[in-house]
């Protein structure tokens, strides 16, 4: 059976972040090396939906691009720890660990097409403002000669 998300991002990250608080308190139970991919995940997988609302929140257009940028390299951290925990059987509720893991690699498609997207109008706003800066510049370098 499929799993429905959230369409609000924001509410979808926060649902991920509240399943990564759960599974990474049952995962950290366990000493050693696993309690440390648990802590890891676990700031990772918060720092997603942190890092979304604070884009939210961005003053400019460059400070909402650079925060998406953050949720998207903490996403990919997210999918890393999940498939280490996956590959080596660390968790005790296997499933679990797949789910997040899926839904993980669902947030870093969301989040790089969406960078992208930004990082393409950006590049386009960049190139404009420098055609006028410099059309600007030679039509009044012609008058003061």
């Amino acid at each position: 059976m499929p799993q429905t998300h959230p369409t609000d991002l924001a509410e979808r990250t926060f649902e991920f972040a509240c399943d990564i608080v759960r599974f990474c308190r049952e995962l950290s139970a366990e000493p050693g090396v696993v309690r440390g991919i648990a802590w890891q995940l676990a700031d990772a997988g918060t720092s997603i939906a942190a890092n979304y609302e604070e884009a939210k929140g961005a003053y400019s257009r460059r400070e909402f691009v650079s925060k998406n940028c953050i949720v998207l390299k903490e996403a990919r951290e997210s999918r890393l720890w999940l498939r280490v925990i996956v590959a080596c059987t660390l968790a005790g509720n296997e499933g679990e660990a797949v789910r997040l893991y899926n839904e993980s690699n669902e947030l870093v498609a969301i989040f790089t097409a969406s960078v992208r997207k930004l990082r393409r109008a950006q590049v386009f706003a960049t190139v404009i403002a420098i055609t006028v800066f410099l059309v600007f510049t030679f039509h009044f370098s012609l008058f003061t000669y």
